[in-house]
């Protein structure tokens, strides 16, 4: 069967076969219509929550606070270092871990890891498995936290406000779980700046009092020196350096004490000030954004999906035939090459 004539018989078939064909699409564009009709519409609610920090004001206090002690301006502050940032709270394990764990009483005191799960489970595609809720408490939860990451999102805008969106096939449950993760969001960020303020609080105390101690060493040895050569003769002088290298030992200390000394108030101010003002600016209410599957769409997809699958099952003998004619024709021509070498 050469090309010309695989051609020719597929357009044969083809328009004897066309009504049948038509048909078939029609039937699957139906079929996806209505599947197209069952999915569940997806709610959003966005949330815009304002992160109110204290880096500037720290900053500033800071180099005031410098001034004062006789520090040099470029040294090296703890409110120089970086920040806990709040977007990567928001991401993490432990705030989906946190959200997931809580109960709602609006849906029979169930944790929002069975909530999660029970959702998937009824709006998930045909071809998807379903997940089985796990036994335990703790795998619950890992299970719920692995889930919950695909429902929201929460990144800065351009106005340096924090937007946090929630989705869900449950427009009722959009509010609920929306509140819990700016509570637990938070939180934790609260949290972890209280404690970052309070290891520089204690790591600056640390220091300081160690560079008390070397001081105080050093007016011990100074005084020493000063009694034992208190009458020196003028050309024994030369005893005198050990007591001109301690001062400027001495000097060099104090200067690291007053800079402690400026970090010291910098991380008392920083452990004061260090509660941000996190406040909701927009509310996750109705109305809500909602995104839903277009039945049109699904019903012309279906339509040529199906023409395209019962043209493919019309033809497929023909294809079969000339593939396997192909195949045959050119073992022969091979074969007849390999008699003529021989020959």
């Amino acid at each position: 069967m050469t090309t010309k004539e695989l051609l020719r018989r597929i357009i044969t078939r083809l328009g004897k076969l066309k009504y049948l064909i038509l048909l078939g699409g029609l039937l699957f564009a139906v079929l996806l219509f209505f599947y197209a009709k069952r999915l569940p519409t997806t709610y959003s609610a966005k949330s815009t929550v304002f992160p109110l920090t204290t880096g500037a004001d720290n900053n500033s206090a800071t180099s005031k606070i410098t001034e004062l002690l006789g520090g040099n301006k470029s040294t090296k502050t703890i409110s120089d270092e970086a920040n806990v940032n709040i977007e990567e709270v928001g991401r993490s394990k432990k705030t989906r871990e946190a959200v997931v764990s809580e109960k709602l009483p609006e849906y029979n005191n169930k944790t929002i890891a069975e909530i999660l799960i029970d959702q998937y489970n009824n709006t998930k595609a045909f071809y998807k498995p379903a997940i089985k809720k796990p036994v335990t408490e703790t795998d619950l939860i890992i299970e719920g936290a692995e889930i919950i990451k695909d429902y929201y999102s929460v990144k800065f805008n351009k106005n340096n406000l924090l937007e946090l969106v929630f989705s869900s096939t449950d427009e009722k449950l959009v509010p609920l779980i929306s509140y819990k993760l700016i509570d637990k969001i938070s939180q934790f960020y609260i949290a972890l700046k209280v404690e970052k303020a309070k290891m520089d609080l204690d790591f600056i105390e640390l220091k300081l009092d160690s560079i008390e101690t070397i001081i105080t060493n050093y007016d011990k040895e100074r005084i020493v020196l000063s009694r034992t050569t208190l009458f020196t003769p003028t050309n024994r002088l030369k005893y005198s350096i050990p007591k001109e290298n301690l001062e400027a030992d001495k000097i060099r200390i104090t200067m690291q004490r007053n800079a402690a000394a400026s970090n010291r108030e910098d991380a008392l101010y920083r452990l004061q000030k260090v509660t941000p003002i996190i406040k909701i600016l927009d509310r996750p209410t109705p109305p809500y954004s909602f995104a839903k599957p277009s039945k049109i769409i699904y019903a012309v997809g279906g339509f040529i999906l199906g023409c395209i699958l019962l043209t493919f099952i019309f033809i497929g003998g023909l294809l079969y035939k000339y593939i396997n004619n192909q195949i045959k024709n050119s073992i022969e021509l091979q074969l007849s090459d390999e008699k003529k070498d021989v020959n």
